[in-house]
């Protein structure tokens, strides 16, 4: 049976082989760009004191349709700073999530904040095009890329000036993910084949976590009372979308999952 993540991941590594860019050019290009904000320096800033939200810009998933289709991400980002963001995440994909460079540019423009592409990076093309459109750090599946390429592509991506924030599932990719050099590690609680969330996924996974890592936890994050769980299993932040998205005061829905860090 074709899963979503198979459909995903089946459109963008068929426009990573149809794409005959020139990877020096996109590298220069890359190299113009302004100085990053610091994405996981902004994460390990804030979870000093609280635990560092990390709010999404998102106009729909393929599992839950339309969450925000007239979605203004100037206007979002700018409720989200005001609640205390610590960093804002941004879908580009457009074929399953409605997203776009231009959400991004936008976003990233109406606040201070530093802003992870949040996409489905399968080559040196796609980490390259983050640092051109804006992005502070790149998005980085280990359960959709093999070890040799989520080394490659996190390596590219500290040589371009990114944060990586490498996303894991279960044990063995939390494994991998180490392997390749992660520093950032999110641990997303929705399963990429079923969709479905899983709450204890990343209480089970923050133990395993090597000292030093910055740890995410993503996905199923409703509210205050999530947030608290996640704090106490020892979580620096925690990546929120369609909760805030769909918030009829995004402010305040940020200000809620903004609660003290365990010491």
């Amino acid at each position: 049976m074709t899963t979503y993540l198979d459909r995903i991941l089946q459109a963008h590594r068929l426009a990573a082989v149809t794409d005959e860019r020139d990877l020096d050019e996109l590298a220069r290009q890359a190299s113009t760009r302004p100085p990053g904000r610091g994405f996981t320096a902004a994460l390990r800033e804030t979870s000093g004191r609280e635990l560092a939200v990390i709010a999404e810009v998102k106009r729909r998933s393929p599992s839950r349709g339309e969450l925000a289709a007239d979605l203004d991400p100037a206007r979002l980002a700018a409720a989200y700073g005001r609640g205390g963001a610590a960093a804002l995440s941004v879908l580009t994909d457009r074929a399953f999530f409605g997203g776009s460079a231009t959400d991004l540019a936008a976003a990233r423009a109406a606040v201070g904040l530093p802003v992870l592409r949040k996409d489905f990076t399968v080559s040196p093309a796609d980490v390259l095009d983050a640092r051109i459109m804006g992005a502070d750090a790149v998005l980085l599946i280990v359960a959709a890329l093999t070890d040799v390429e989520l080394a490659d592509l996190h390596a590219l991506a500290v040589r371009a000036g990114l944060d990586a924030l490498v996303e894991v599932h279960d044990e063995d990719e939390l494994e991998r993910a180490v392997a390749a050099g992660a520093t950032l590690v999110g641990v997303n609680q929705r399963d990429l084949v079923s969709f479905e969330v899983d709450t204890a996924r990343a209480q089970r996974l923050a133990p395993l976590m090597p000292a030093g890592v910055v740890r995410v936890a993503e996905s199923g994050i409703a509210g205050s009372d999530d947030a608290r769980r996640l704090a106490d299993a020892g979580y620096h932040a925690v990546l929120v979308g369609e909760a805030l998205v769909r918030a009829a005061q995004p402010e305040v829905a940020v200000q809620a999952l903004r609660v003290p860090c365990a010491p």
